[in-house]
């Protein structure tokens, strides 16, 4: 297997940026990053990296939840992190995430964010008032590392600066 990434926590001053923007209540914020876990894989033969929870999160029906990580990746070129929700939550509960696949790209490392990491999660269950409680530490989503290629004729000089959406041509 090739050894193509490794997982950093962001800064504490991007996680608390980021951390009390989503969830402006918290009084803990140093604490919470202190406790922060790197992704790993529960065994030899999986192929994700379990991303887990930074504190606490209730997922309520028909809501969307943007989870700040504390997380980023130092991905080389020629591979991406496909970011997924973890399969049981999403067959018990239907959580997913809000695009489907989350896609960290290795420039994405060397964003003003710092490449932070944020998972944003729906929980779309078919029973009234069905909510999801997911304890900080526990895994919540995963990601998988993919090699891609590019065409032969592929000339992109675009320089990342940001998140969601931002390599997007305009």
């Amino acid at each position: 297997m090739n050894r193509i990434a490794k997982f950093e926590k962001v800064s504490f001053e991007q996680f608390e940026k980021d951390w009390l923007k989503n969830f402006p209540e918290t009084e803990n914020v140093r604490e919470i990053y202190d406790n922060i876990k790197l992704p790993v894989r529960a065994t030899s033969g999986s192929a994700g990296y379990d991303f887990y929870v930074p504190d606490t999160v209730v997922f309520e029906k028909d809501k969307s939840m943007l989870v700040p990580t504390g997380i980023r990746s130092k991905i080389e070129d020629g591979w991406v992190l496909s970011i997924y929700p973890r399969s049981g939550l999403g067959f018990k509960h239907r959580l997913q995430l809000d695009n489907t696949v989350g896609i960290i790209d290795a420039d994405y490392y060397n964003s003003s964010n710092e490449g932070h990491i944020m998972i944003k999660i729906s929980c779309d269950a078919h029973d009234d008032g069905h909510c999801v409680t997911v304890e900080a530490g526990q895994g919540f989503a995963q990601g998988i590392f993919t090699q891609f290629g590019i065409t032969v004729d592929d000339d992109a000089q675009g320089i990342r600066n940001g998140g969601f959406g931002s390599t997007t041509a305009k």
